[in-house]
């Protein structure tokens, strides 16, 4: 990515590009799921190989406690065990031995303030089933959850109820140690903060990026650019490099060189001249290790959030999302930054558009996606196109 960051518009020497992949079906998802946390509500690569899908939102936004797997091999799901508490809004990470973790998020159905969990379990794959573990040292939903070098795992912000009309942005972390199955307390973060994403850096360090800070009555929130590094030797966080643009519900990815790349995302509700700015980001920035700076790199064709993003041996991959100003029609948009190129170059789109879903990375390289909103219902073709209902997606490079 050395031409990315050194920014400006220049010339480069011609590129000869390779064969573009495409999307095909994956096998029909057992349950309509939206993931609006999708970043970190999963589906998870397991160690196995398989990808697992737990909890979720369904119809009228009621948490699920469904789990599957989808099987590579075959390209079909599998129905595990249910989970222990139905949840929406939470976390779910693979861990190193093997299993999984879904921690905290939001119980029952629709409801404001939402009500939030401390509870966490564990999927035991030999199995296929869940239990619980030790509870939270503190109950969130919409919070980060970093898998470290280590085999922890690092929880960082979310929300919770403040009082019965409005919700309390966390700057709170804790650390779930996987072989004791105990959650400790870690160093607050400088800025409280939730729908942010955190990427791992070089030398077991984590970035925060972005993100969203509840400000009045009714849940709405104000952006943020502010990022900060986390130290896992120290157990602290210390802050760095601000955003060019306030972002949330965006995405951000390591990038080879280890800088990180932010990828689109809502701005917020106003910008310093005042103005409404209702519409999603097509800006992206790339954030220097180095330095701790953020430089811009290539903007994308239009702007976008709930999309997806993730790294694959050709570049990253940026598919689905949808306009902030209408959340509505899902995009089956999908586009490919390739190692120091300047521009976006499409490939083939999903065969359904969809926002707020789940995405992962298989053990094979291909992609997969999951769930979602389509033309704001759950994400599945109509009866009469050629994808049937609940199918989901794999790309292949």
């Amino acid at each position: 990515m050395r031409d990315l960051l050194a920014g400006g518009a220049g010339t480069a020497e011609p590129r000869r590009m390779r064969a573009a992949g495409g999307w095909a079906g994956a096998g029909e998802f057992p349950v309509p799921l939206v993931l609006w946390h999708g970043q970190y509500e999963g589906p998870v690569t397991l160690k196995d190989g398989r990808a697992l899908s737990a909890g979720g939102a369904g119809p009228l936004l009621e948490s699920l406690d469904a789990s599957c797997a989808y099987g590579p091999g075959p390209g079909a799901w599998t129905v595990t065990g249910r989970l222990v508490q139905g949840r929406r809004v939470h976390s779910l990470t693979a861990l190193l031995d093997g299993r999984a973790l879904a921690a905290g998020g939001v119980p029952g159905r629709q409801a404001f303030p939402q009500p939030t969990l401390g509870h966490a379990e564990l999927f035991e794959p030999g199995g296929g089933t869940w239990r619980a573990t030790r509870e939270m040292t503190e109950a969130r939903n919409g919070h980060s959850a970093t898998l470290l070098g280590d085999g922890r795992v690092l929880v960082a912000g979310g929300q919770r109820p403040r009082s019965r009309h409005d919700m309390l942005t966390l700057a709170s972390a804790e650390i779930f140690d996987p072989v004791h199955e105990t959650w400790e307390p870690t160093g607050a973060m400088t800025v409280a903060r939730w729908h942010h994403v955190a990427v791992p850096l070089p030398g077991g360090r984590v970035l925060a990026v972005g993100g969203m800070v509840s400000t009045v009555r009714y849940g709405a929130g104000a952006a943020l650019g502010l990022c900060e590094v986390y130290e896992p030797g120290s157990g602290t966080w210390e802050p760095t490099g601000s955003l060019r643009a306030a972002r949330a519900v965006h995405q951000a990815v390591p990038l080879p060189d280890g800088s990180v790349l932010a990828i689109g995302g809502e701005p917020g509700r106003a910008a310093d001249d005042a103005r409404f700015h209702p519409y999603s980001l097509a800006s992206t920035e790339v954030y220097d290790v180095a330095t701790g700076v953020w430089r811009p790199g290539p903007p994308l064709p239009w702007g976008r959030s709930y999309h997806r993003a993730v790294a694959t041996a050709d570049g990253v991959l940026v598919f689905g999302g949808t306009e902030s100003a209408c959340l509505h029609t899902g995009f089956a948009s999908t586009l490919l930054l390739r190692d120091g190129a300047r521009h976006w170059e499409p490939v083939g789109p999903m065969a359904t558009g969809r926002w707020a879903f789940g995405a992962t990375v298989l053990g094979d390289g291909r992609v997969l996606a999951a769930g979602g909103v389509s033309r704001a219902d759950a994400a599945a073709p109509r009866a009469d196109e050629s994808v049937p209902a609940g199918q989901a997606e794999v790309f292949t490079p």
